[in-house]
């Protein structure tokens, strides 16, 4: 089995994402109401795939997005540079007391039957400030981008970073480039920024320029407003809806050639049930049910995306890419942070069936 994606063999860039970069305060399994200290991870949701492909997968990355000229920042850009991936900043200066700043997320892990919970600070945030016209795309892309990528959270931040996203699908797709889009339907974010209607007309204009999407039913449903089937699954762990709507989707966007998506059984905080699943033109391709003990599962969505892509941009079968997409989210959860700490060769030993047993 092989996909329709006409990837090009070559470029500056594997791999190009828009986004937002974000410090996310981790006070591990205390919630904050009650911490005392927290771990800083710099995180994002487009920049994580970007950094994992970097840093893990050894392709050549990049990140358009904005940077503030305070300590924040430069925490921030520090951990980009050493993750491997070039950025492309739109640079804006702290006033010294108001901002525009570098957005934060708040997130501790939670624990046993007490979920972990996230909430923002996304304040004069400078990625929010983003616009049309901010990055020369032309010649960005002229330099040879094999895959370009962005996401439904960066598409929330604002008016203007919405049609940001669209002005750069639209040249990407004139300029050869493979594109992507992470739904990641998040309402509290969209909550702030014009509610479910708002967010359906940008992600489902969004949707019409990209060739894969990563999302599950829920992010198909409220995100691009799709009607939900007349069919039940039988747990989280059940493709079965997911596939049903993929009839839907191919009416609606005839572009999209890919959709794929994780699924995950939640027992405990620390305990799930881990498998993933894609459509790809007209066919469906299902990885294994893994069972997880979770470290920290922020970024774990993420981490299957970049091996997902991996896969595709190495040439693998979609069968192979969505078992290195599955193997890779999965080890991603046993990492504190939210970007990779695994190398390839951990994520292909865990594709192929690989324990746990000590590595002597």
């Amino acid at each position: 089995m092989a996909s329709s994606l006409k990837i090009p063999r070559e470029g500056r860039f594997d791999f190009m994402s828009l986004g937002a970069l974000v410090c996310r305060l981790d006070p591990g399994i205390v919630p904050f109401r009650k911490a005392t200290h927290c771990d800083m991870h710099v995180s994002g949701g487009e920049y994580n795939c970007a950094a994992n492909l970097a840093n893990c997968f050894g392709l050549r990355t990049g990140i358009a997005t904005a940077m503030v000229s305070y300590p924040i920042g430069d925490l921030i850009a520090e951990r980009v540079r050493a993750m491997g991936v070039v950025p492309l900043y739109k640079d804006f200066t702290h006033d010294g007391s108001r901002g525009p700043n570098m957005a934060t997320v708040y997130s501790d892990r939670g624990f046993g039957v007490r979920p972990p919970v996230v909430f923002y600070n996304r304040s004069n945030e400078a990625a929010a400030r983003l616009q049309p016209g901010d990055f020369n795309w032309q010649a960005i892309l002229a330099e040879g981008v094999r895959w370009f990528h962005s996401g439904g959270i960066f598409c929330s931040l604002s008016e203007t970073t919405s049609q940001l996203v669209i002005e750069a699908m639209q040249a990407a797709k004139a300029a050869g480039s493979i594109t992507s889009f992470d739904l990641n339907y998040r309402e509290k974010l969209w909550k702030a920024a014009g509610g479910a209607a708002r967010a359906q007309q940008v992600l489902c204009e969004v949707a019409s320029h990209v060739d894969v999407l990563v999302g599950n039913e829920e992010d198909l449903q409220q995100g691009l407003g799709l009607a939900g089937p007349d069919v039940a699954a039988k747990s989280k762990l059940d493709p079965t809806v997911f596939f049903s709507m993929m009839e839907t989707v191919k009416k609606r966007f005839p572009n999209v050639k890919i959709v794929a998506t994780t699924l995950r059984e939640v027992h405990s905080t620390n305990r799930h049930t881990w498998s993933a699943v894609a459509w790809v033109d007209g066919q469906t391709v299902s990885a294994p049910a893994a069972e997880l003990d979770v470290y920290d599962r922020v970024g774990g969505g993420d981490g299957f995306a970049s091996g997902f892509f991996y896969g595709l941009l190495n040439g693998e079968p979609p069968e192979q890419s969505l078992r290195l997409g599955w193997a890779h989210g999965a080890l991603l959860t046993t990492f504190p942070g939210d970007t990779t700490m695994a190398t390839l060769e951990q994520v292909r030993n865990f594709a192929a069936g690989g324990s746990a047993r000590i590595q002597r």
